[in-house]
């Protein structure tokens, strides 16, 4: 009989027999547990009857990570004394270990997905353990909903335990709720070995990330605090950075240390990933994305160096850019990061910012159902069957994300226009890739061959890019470097299509399935940059080997917040026919108002998406494109493009003088109502085909068709206005008051001003030269007032001219005195 099994002294083993008891008595849980507190390993265990007195049950652990997957069914194997594939055992994309004795299986929750589609029931299996919850993964998220959905209808008898370190309790356990209410929470005590902490922001004032990049002087500060923290402190290092790129970087600035150092994000393979995870003779240094935040522990770490940040995803939906961007890290993931430290003992954790900052960060991280490309979600949701809306998620996605990737899979053939999966979206789907990438294996299987376009497809999906741009490039040094977790994926994508044999250069294949995936990232030369069939513009970095490529297909760029261009991270160049082929083209007519030659410019134009790839004059455009075209130049330009008379601009200020003071039924003649359609301009509008037919256009003419039927113009607002002593002139309504500018002689014998639709005109005395001498409304208090001092000043100036003491009784006149006594 064999030796029961020596459990590790975790705290989780005090919550076991409340674990039990509550999947007994409603088949739910939620397993709130600290990390290093024995969840992923003991629970699991414990729930399938292989430790303690629980009943036996086989139980499927979902996990979000693959490293995490395997080293949870390392774990657990070994504390039952066996190699995996045993009891426990596990399943990953590309890498399986597992046999009919298999009790436990942990699977990251991408493969527990594919099983769901496949089979609803989940047959064989009696308990699904979904780990890390509180990470908000979207698969995560989606397998709960889906699981959820599964119990109510089809398998009531199926347990679900949400495990999580730092687990939002009231969350979890009103998703999981049953009959009885909801599902009982389950609670673990913390370990309890002391973290000292350590706030150590860089001295000198740094550029904050943007985009993907990392001032390099913040990582030499990370560098720095690694050989600090390592001559301060006992045991091994576990250093967080954002990306591959980063700990590529910092172990470069480690290389004098006496330690191994060892580097764990997801493109490392499953070798040096074990290495990692092993303690040796000499200290380790070991270099981690947020893949070693949660779910595991690395052996033998009393020190956390935390740059404090992480990659998250974000997505331009309108031009189908999805990417990521380097943040700062929430303050609960910092946390998790330091719950490393004290995992075995007592431990020290060194951040690379300072505690001020820290109380400003997020308190937790941003769902990914809140800011991920949910092109994949939305199609597993449509072949689940259920409408998003009726999903019990526990956040709601945004529409607009929805939408887009909606419309994305349209354009797939994914689902139909009901949002209903099609046959061609359940085979994308069974492909275990982003619908994008699928559609290119499918696809491209029958264009370049099964072989070749599973080994593109690969190099997307894992992401195995190394330094540079040139995707091709890339390729090529896969297959000479034979990366084995590069191989099996190639060769499970190869079995997920027909064998097809086609002889197609690598330059062909590459352009042909990076087109097939991100055809609105195909993009052509246009000054000194690319843009895309999408319409955004890219640019590649100084020294790329694709500057010289007049079409790019491009697998992966940045747009970071406010810049422009997106960053071309990886493409491959390709034939502009090729493009054209699977991009699709299409001739337009484009009659547009052209800015530099300010008149009608009428093309037949070959488009490539938002590509002008050829054009040429069109001799015939369409009417109503032409008059549209004069529409847009005139909103740009201005009404000054008509042709206004100086009998026309006064004809309009008279009628913006009637439509003020009266109102209705004067019409609005301002630039935004005679902009905001072209009625008025009729019949001349209808014959109009350039700038020049614009300045033709008789504008008094046809201002005076706006004029209302019942109304006298010349009457209301008068051209010209007479005094009551027989003088006369024009009436300027240029500032919106009438004005009566005349020489000051002229308004002799006048006793007063008269009004203008009952608004007070204003007189303009002028000098014999024409120069203003005074400007009143009541005449006759100038003649007594005003006038006496104007008499004294222009008598010795214009002697010539006649200057009365009593004004107000004097003849009007334009004449000098000599002409006056002359006759």
């Amino acid at each position: 009989m064999p030796h029961p099994p020596v459990l590790p002294d975790l705290p989780i083993r005090a919550s076991l027999p409340a674990l039990l008891d509550a999947v007994a008595r409603t088949g739910t849980a939620v397993l709130a547990a600290p990390p290093g507190t024995g969840k992923t390993t003991l629970a699991p265990l414990a729930l399938a009857g292989l430790i303690g007195d629980g009943p036996q049950r086989r139980v499927l652990v979902a996990e979000p990570r693959r490293l995490a997957t395997r080293a949870a069914a390392a774990r657990m194997a070994s504390i039952l004394g066996e190699r995996t594939g045993e009891r426990v055992g596990f399943q990953i994309r590309g890498e399986a270990k597992r046999s009919a004795a298999t009790r436990v299986e942990v699977v990251t929750t991408g493969v527990l997905l594919n099983r769901l589609l496949a089979d609803p029931e989940l047959p064989g299996t009696d308990l699904v353990v979904l780990d890390e919850c509180h990470e908000r993964h979207l698969e995560t998220d989606t397998a709960c909903a889906f699981l959820i959905e599964s119990r109510q209808v089809l398998r009531p008898d199926l347990g679900l335990v949400a495990a999580s370190a730092t687990a939002d309790v009231e969350l979890w356990t009103g998703l999981l709720a049953g009959d009885a209410g909801p599902a009982p929470a389950v609670a673990s005590e913390p370990m309890r070995h002391p973290v000292a902490m350590h706030w150590e922001p860089p001295r000198e004032r740094l550029k904050p990330p943007d985009g993907m990049r990392v001032d390099p002087r913040f990582l030499a500060h990370v560098a720095h605090l690694v050989d600090r923290a390592l001559d301060a402190d006992d045991g091994d290092a576990l250093v967080f950075l954002p990306g591959a790129a980063e700990i590529r970087r910092v172990a470069e600035r480690l290389g004098h240390l006496d330690a191994d150092i060892h580097q764990l994000h997801g493109s490392v393979p499953p070798a040096e990933q074990d290495r990692a995870m092993r303690t040796g003779e000499r200290r380790r240094v070991v270099l981690a994305t947020d893949i070693a935040e949660s779910s595991l522990t690395v052996p033998g770490v009393r020190i956390v160096v935390d740059a404090g940040l992480v990659r998250r995803p974000v997505v331009d939906h309108a031009r189908g850019l999805p990417g990521l961007t380097t943040a700062p890290a929430s303050r609960a993931a910092a946390d998790q990061r330091a719950g490393r430290a004290g995992r075995e003992g007592p431990g020290a954790v060194w951040r690379a910012w300072s505690e001020a900052e820290h109380l400003r960060r997020a308190a937790q991280p941003v769902p990914d159902v809140a800011a991920a490309d949910l092109t994949a979600f939305r199609l597993q949701a449509a072949c689940w069957g259920t409408a998003v809306d009726d999903l019990a998620l526990p956040g709601r996605p945004p529409a607009g994300a929805i939408e887009a990737a909606e419309a994305t899979l349209i354009a797939l053939g994914a689902i139909d226009a009901d949002g209903a999966a099609t046959d061609r979206g359940r085979v994308l789907a069974r492909a275990g890739l982003h619908p994008r990438l699928a559609r290119a294996l499918v696809d491209g299987a029958a264009r370049v061959g099964s072989a070749k376009a599973a080994e593109v497809a690969a190099l997307l999906g894992l992401d195995k890019r190394g330094k540079g741009d040139d995707l091709l490039a890339q390729w090529r040094q896969l297959r000479s470097a034979r990366d084995r977790q590069w191989e099996q994926e190639v060769k499970r994508l190869a079995r997920a299509v027909p064998n097809v044999d086609r002889h197609a250069s690598d330059d062909e294949a590459a352009a042909t399935v990076v087109a097939l995936a991100f055809p609105e990232r195909v993009a052509k030369r246009s000054g000194g940059q690319w843009l895309t069939a999408g319409g955004t513009g890219a640019v590649a970095a100084e020294g790329s080997a694709l500057s010289g490529s007049e079409w790019l297909a491009i697998a992966d760029a940045d747009r970071s917040p406010g810049r422009a261009a997106a960053v071309i991270r990886a493409a491959v160049p390709i034939d502009g026919g090729l493009a054209r082929e699977i991009v699709g083209e299409e001739t337009v007519e484009r009659v547009e108002w052209d800015a530099e030659r300010r008149d009608v410019a009428a093309r037949s134009v070959r488009m490539v998406g938002a590509i002008e790839d050829a054009s040429d004059r069109l001799a015939d455009p369409d009417p109503a494109l032409v008059r549209a075209a004069l529409l847009d130049g005139l909103r740009r330009e201005g009404l000054d493009l008509l042709g206004w008379s100086e009998g026309a601009r006064r004809m309009r200020e008279r009628m913006a003088f009637c439509r003020r003071e009266i109102g209705e039924p004067w019409p609005d003649v301002s630039d935004a109502a005679l902009l905001a359609g072209t009625d008025w301009l009729e019949p001349w509008w209808d014959r109009a085909r350039r700038r020049r037919d614009l300045e033709r256009i008789d504008t008094a003419a046809a201002l005076r068709n706006l004029v209302p039927w019942s109304e006298d113009l010349d009457r209301t607002a008068p051209v010209r206005l007479r005094l009551g002593n027989g003088s006369e002139a024009a009436v300027d309504y240029t500032s919106g008051t009438p004005v009566l500018k005349m020489k000051l002689q002229l308004f002799f014998g006048a006793k007063e001003i008269p009004r203008i639709a009952g608004v007070q005109v204003r007189a303009h005395l002028l000098d014999p030269a024409g120069r203003p001498l005074a400007v009143t409304a009541d005449l006759a208090s100038f003649w007594q007032g005003p006038y006496a001092q104007v008499r004294g000043e222009m008598r010795g100036r214009y002697p010539k001219h006649p200057w009365p003491e009593d004004p107000a009784d004097a003849e009007p006149t334009a004449w000098t005195n000599r002409r006056l006594r002359g006759a």
